[in-house]
């Protein structure tokens, strides 16, 4: 090995810089644990204690916030917290670019856009689409109607369609790019260690995930809060009350009697909203359909007009919205808006209904885009209340407007995002200033996220949550013991193997390992990446792949040393292009193809999986060829021996003289078995497609003791009214929930719903009356309740569906196309794409006859994807080395025909194909049983995909090879060998 001293330097240096990383890593683990023992539980406490040394320094001249910042930072799963992907509504953007236009050829369009865009497609490519099929030519994008108006002033009414696609392009990018900033200057507000919010590609779709957070719903409604602030005029009860008899008069000839209420019984309207249920004995039931649903009713002059329960707003909502009950509106309140208040934790049962004085254009006298500053406060009552400071022109429209409330003796509505927060009247006269005070129904934490989002600013366009992860603290810390007790059981379990079969070679490929590790950390480090449970899956992986270039050189050494050459001579030749790092170059090629198109397709921890396993490829070729070369090339120097056996391993492997060709047709037959099998149970029995495939929600719960899972679906679907799945997850009590309730439907209100109705399910199983918050939100050592949620939205779920099948696809046919590239003849890539096929098709098929019956989940979700992958690239690999081989005896002066030579091949390389697949098989094997329930059954289609890969790449790829191969190169290569035999017999 040529410039030694040089390889030696930077391999110290490589070290050295790794441990430098890796020491912030350490230093914070150790000032965080100091920080929870501080806290004693207390999450608060404990964020408090890390702010407050947040600019000392702790590490050589580092402060803590930087310290922090350069640590190897861990994932949700390892972490707990909540994982989001928030979708800006390009809709919304569009309707507001075209002043909310009426044109029935532009509103088309976005409906058409959004039923038929499909899987991977954006939102503003299918409007473009659908608005160039609806109008076919009669109707422009610069039209007035639409894009041409007075909020667009770039584009007139001469431009091109392709023009004016070219600047709404530009305007919806900025409409995202400002959503983004928005949501980015929230979060950095609400108080989480490390948040990470960045944009996903040009998708309008934003990642946010917020390590440690605990309160779910309060993050919901933080991320998707528009902050529509606007500032309404209201209509007093005694304005109203004669409208509402009206209309509950209508409402009786149209609507059935509702059943088990009672009327109150007095007909006046006052009296009616401010009746007792003890009076209304005397009256009918159910003979009024909007007043029987009235709770209460505010005082005379009060801006609230009823009180209802909160169930039944929907309700009330569709009888305001009829045309016939709107016409009885008086003219001059023809425009009135019913909007609704906030709900009171400490009252939920009720919620006021407040009539708004709008305009034909739904134009609010003030709104929410003055607001220059707002902070928490107190009012003069000690309620918690927010302090708003406007600008200029929002001081003076603040001035008029509270002036004409104080003259008119009227209130005024503070309306954000349709909800009436406060609706408070004005007692000395117009305000001046532009500062002012919201102040309602707000406890301090609600009033601390308004003032955040006010100061923020508003989003451009809603945000709903298409995607999100909520993974509880106590199954980070299972995940991550998990994890490291499989990554040391199967680090010993290699080394030992190693050892036993190489003896001192092998402790040489063990310090490889070691020094592999060390810096795949180290790189992991310095470029701030995220571990997260399938990157740790990565890591053990890694090992198990590790040593396999350290076996394809050791196994060549041994077949050069049989030959009878000296020990420096087979060194040289098994470290050579000849010997095996060709091999070794095209095995690990093929691994990093399939590796990027993991890494290019998948999302969040799939592509920390791809991380660390790309990275852990590079690593592991520096150490396998530099590292453990040096402790051989000094036992060389020293002349000492070096056998690359043990007594137990010397005949181990050796002296194989299989026809693999001979049994094609046997070969052929098994395959064809298991390709029909599988198909089968796809038509029959289908695939267990994931919430990632199909869309819905998932829910981790913990019971109190074990439970049963038909009682507990029977139970969740008379409460959803749906069919809901429920599986046992590890243990009885355990299960794992999907349901599909509203999937279509975005919105903090359906999620909440949705958190309620399985609360109120699953609650009579627990015996210490857990409320919802202690049931639905993570907290330190939680063990009981929702421990992990997850939510797929019906879009997200068709986009990963796209990518997987492009993934998979596009994985065979590059690492296809290398191959082709590399062996100069296509019949090499058709053997391995044959081969490869028949894994993928074998371990789908496995998964849809055995998904009923496996004590753990075999659902198609991404992590399956990975899984599938990564069976891609090893079968592949495992396929290249004797491919590699096949070239090399070809070329070389290996006696017979072509099937002899193709058999020759199989059986020299054999040793190093079930080393490396038993290493494989140890790994994944040690990472089944103790990596923990949630990659079960990832890792399980590794195991089986290893197994059926080596499989494969013997009795498939070589055959096809052989059969597809044409005649005439057969023979071509068997007049080479026979006039090379004749030339060798003659110099005899």
């Amino acid at each position: 090995m040529q410039n030694k001293g040089l390889i030696k330097f930077f391999a110290i240096l490589f070290a050295l810089v790794s441990i430098y990383q890796l020491s912030f890593t350490v230093v914070t683990n150790n000032i965080e644990s100091k920080a929870k023992a501080f806290a004693n539980g207390d999450s608060k406490k404990e964020l408090f204690y890390l702010d407050s040394i947040g600019k000392e320094k702790v590490f050589l001249g580092h402060t803590f916030n930087d310290v922090r910042a350069k640590q190897i930072n861990k994932g949700l799963d390892l972490e707990g917290g909540i994982n989001v992907i928030l979708q800006i509504s390009v809709k919304d953007v569009l309707k507001g670019l075209a002043n909310n236009s009426k044109n029935p050829v532009f509103n088309k369009a976005l409906s058409e856009a959004t039923k038929n865009r499909e899987g991977n497609q954006d939102y503003l490519d299918a409007f473009f689409i659908a608005f160039d099929q609806v109008s076919n030519g009669t109707t422009k994008l610069s039209s007035p109607e639409i894009f041409a108006n007075r909020n667009l002033s770039e584009i007139n009414f001469t431009m091109s369609d392709a023009q004016v696609k070219t600047i709404i392009r530009k305007k919806v990018s900025e409409s995202v790019e400002s959503a983004f900033r928005v949501l980015r200057e929230r979060i950095d507000k609400f108080g989480v260690t490390q948040p990470n919010i960045q944009k996903l590609g040009e998708s309008g779709r934003i990642l946010v995930e917020l390590p440690g957070a605990k309160d779910i719903d309060r993050i919901q409604k933080l991320l998707q809060s528009t902050a529509q602030l606007e500032f309404w005029e209201t209509y007093k009860t005694d304005e109203i009350a004669n409208f509402l008899m009206a209309a509950n008069e209508v409402l009786k000839k149209t609507e059935k009697p509702v059943v088990g209420t009672v009327a109150p019984k007095t007909s006046d309207i006052d009296s009616l909203l401010t009746s007792k249920a003890n009076d209304s004995a005397t009256v009918k039931k159910g003979n009024n359909p909007l007043l029987d649903l009235v709770k209460g009713g505010g005082q005379q002059g009060s801006p609230v007009l009823a009180y209802f329960n909160p169930k039944d707003t929907a309700k009330v909502n569709a009888y305001l919205k009829r045309a016939d009950i709107r016409s009885l509106l008086p003219a001059e309140q023809r425009f009135a808006r019913f909007a609704w208040g906030k709900v009171s934790s400490k009252t939920p049962d009720v919620v006021e209904l407040y009539a708004l004085k709008t305009n034909r254009e739904g134009v609010p006298p003030l709104s929410g885009g003055v607001i220059t500053d707002a902070s928490e406060s107190f009012d003069q009552m000690g309620r918690p209340s927010v302090t708003m400071q406007m600008n200029a022109s929002g001081a003076k429209a603040w001035e008029e407007l509270t002036g004409k409330a104080f003259t008119q003796q009227s209130n005024i509505a503070i309306v954000l995002d349709n909800i009436v927060y406060s609706a408070p009247g004005v007692s000395s006269g117009p305000i001046a200033g532009g500062r002012s005070e919201i102040s309602g129904v707000f406890d301090v934490t609600e009033t601390k996220d308004l003032a955040n989002i006010l100061r923020a600013g508003k989003l451009p366009a809603s945000a709903e949550i298409v995607q999100s992860e909520v993974v509880g603290p106590s199954l980070g810390q299972q995940a991550i013991d998990n994890g490291i007790m499989s990554s040391v059981v199967g680090l010993l379990l290699v080394c030992l193997w190693m050892v036993v079969y190489y003896g001192k070679a092998g402790w040489y490929a063990n310090v490889a390992l070691l020094v592999n590790l060390l810096f795949l950390f180290g790189i992991l480090a310095s470029l701030g990446a995220v571990l997260t449970l399938p990157g740790i899956a990565g890591i053990v992986l890694t090992m198990g792949t590790a040593v396999d270039a350290n076996i394809i050189i050791y196994e060549r050494a041994k077949e050069e040393l049989r030959a009878g050459k000296s020990l420096g001579e087979s060194i040289i030749e098994s470290y050579s292009w000849r010997g095996a790092m060709r091999s070794i170059i095209d095995a690990n090629v093929t691994h990093i193809l399939t590796g990027l198109i993991l890494f290019i397709f998948g999302t969040g921890p799939i592509k920390g999986f791809a991380t660390t396993l790309l990275i852990g490829i590079f690593t592991s070729l520096f150490t396998a060829i530099f590292i453990a070369r040096m402790f051989i090339d000094r036992d060389i120097a020293a002349g000492r021996n070096l056998t690359f056996t043990t007594p137990l391993s010397k005949n181990w492997f050796t002296n194989f003289h299989f026809d693999f060709i001979g049994v094609k047709k046997w070969s052929y037959m098994i395959s064809a078995i298991v390709i029909i099998g599988s198909c089968i149970s796809f038509g029959i029995n289908g695939l267990d497609e994931g919430v990632d495939f199909v869309g819905g929600r998932t829910f981790q719960v913990k019971f109190e003791k074990p439970v049963n899972p038909t009682e507990v679906s029977e139970q969740l679907g008379k409460e959803f009214g749906v069919n809901v799945e429920v599986k046992e997850f590890g243990n009885p009590s355990q299960m794992r929930i999907i349901t599909k309730y509203k999937v279509q439907e975005e919105g903090v209100g359906v999620d909440k719903e949705v958190n309620e109705k399985l609360y109120n399910g699953l609650k009579g199983y627990y015996s210490n009356n857990i409320t919802y918050n202690q049931f639905i939100n993570t907290a330190e050592g939680k063990t009981l309740g929702v421990v992990q949620a997850t939510k797929v939205s019906a879009s997200v779920s068709d986009d990963i569906k796209t990518n997987s099948y492009w993934a998979v696809i596009g994985a065979m046919l590059v690492v296809a196309l290398y191959l082709v590239v590399s062996f100069r003849k296509y019949q090499y890539s058709l053997g391995a794409i044959a081969a490869v096929a028949h894994d993928v098709i074998f371990v789908l098929g496995l998964y849809s006859l055995l998904y009923k019956f496996m004590p753990f989940h075999m659902e198609m979700d991404q992590h399956f994807i990975a899984a599938i992958l990564t069976v891609i690239g090893y079968s592949m690999n495992d396929t290249v080395i004797v491919f590699d081989r096949i070239r090399e005896f070809i070329l070389g002066n290996r006696k017979g025909d072509f099937n002899q030579i193709v058999n020759d091949s199989i059986n020299t390389t054999l040793s190093r194909t079930i080393n490396t697949s038993l290493t494989m098989i140890i790994v994944l094997g040690i990472m089944f049983v103790f990596g923990g329930e949630s990659i079960r059954g990832f890792v399980f289609a590794m195991l089986v995909g290893i197994i059926v890969g080596t499989y494969s790449s013997l009795f498939i790829a070589t055959p096809v090879l052989v059969d597809t191969m044409p005649k005439s190169d057969k023979k071509e290569v068997e007049r080479l060998h026979a006039e090379a035999n004749a030339e060798r017999e003659v110099e005899a």
